[in-house]
């Protein structure tokens, strides 16, 4: 008797309602129902009643928990997004300037002259399609001449040396008023185009504000 009428009411419960804490909870109401069971078939139906509803309570308190974490999540995301927002806004508000050269000096050297001749050409060629200035385009006279002297023999031939010498070659270019973009680009530029063998060395002379203390010690002097 008892047997039937568990089996009667899981039947009419829907399966498609049951998760992973109804299974845990449905199991603790049929190992009470086994456990109180008694000779008598009213007791036994009053405790299924009992147990059955407080599941159904526990699922309820399961579902609204669930709800309310969501809830948090979602009001916790919409805080972070208006507090970056609030950041990027705070950020944004001063515009970067962009730098200023007085100069550029660019120095080019290698071992064959006539390659310097026609890579400082084209230098200066690439700076007047760019409109800038350009200052001094000259190269050094002589190179500068490093030998090293070696001994050809040690022991017999004493007074036998072999000298070895190296020239190098220099040329310079100067420029003169520019921006910090045009100062990239036509840098990266003439460096993509430098040639085998061939070593630059670029300085810059930059235009700068005076600080605050500067300026309030010039103010009190006048």
């Amino acid at each position: 008797m008892f047997r039937s009428k568990v089996f009667s009411v899981l039947r009419s419960i829907n399966r498609n309602s049951y998760d992973i804490g109804h299974t845990k909870l449905l199991r603790n109401t049929l190992f009470s129902t086994n456990v109180l069971h008694g000779n008598s078939s009213d007791t036994s139906n009053v405790i299924l009643n009992e147990n059955l509803a407080n599941t159904s309570q526990q699922a309820q308190t399961l579902d609204e928990t669930i709800q309310e974490s969501k809830t948090s999540t979602e009001n916790a995301e919409v805080s972070t997004e208006a507090s970056v927002g609030s950041n990027t806004s705070s950020f944004s508000t001063e515009p970067e300037l962009d730098k200023l050269y007085k100069k550029l000096e660019i120095e080019v050297r290698g071992n064959d002259p006539a390659v310097l001749r026609s890579y400082g050409e084209f230098a200066v060629m690439v700076a007047g399609h760019l409109d800038i200035t350009v200052g001094r385009h000259v190269a050094i006279r002589k190179p500068i001449f490093e030998r090293l002297t070696l001994l050809k023999s040690i022991h017999v031939h004493k007074k036998h040396r072999v000298q070895y010498e190296t020239r190098t070659y220099y040329r310079y270019v100067d420029l003169f008023n520019l921006t910090g973009s045009t100062a990239d680009t036509y840098l990266e530029y003439i460096e993509r185009n430098l040639p085998e063998g061939v070593a630059m060395k670029i300085t810059k002379v930059e235009l700068q504000t005076l600080p605050k203390t500067v300026e309030q010690a010039k103010s009190l002097q006048q």
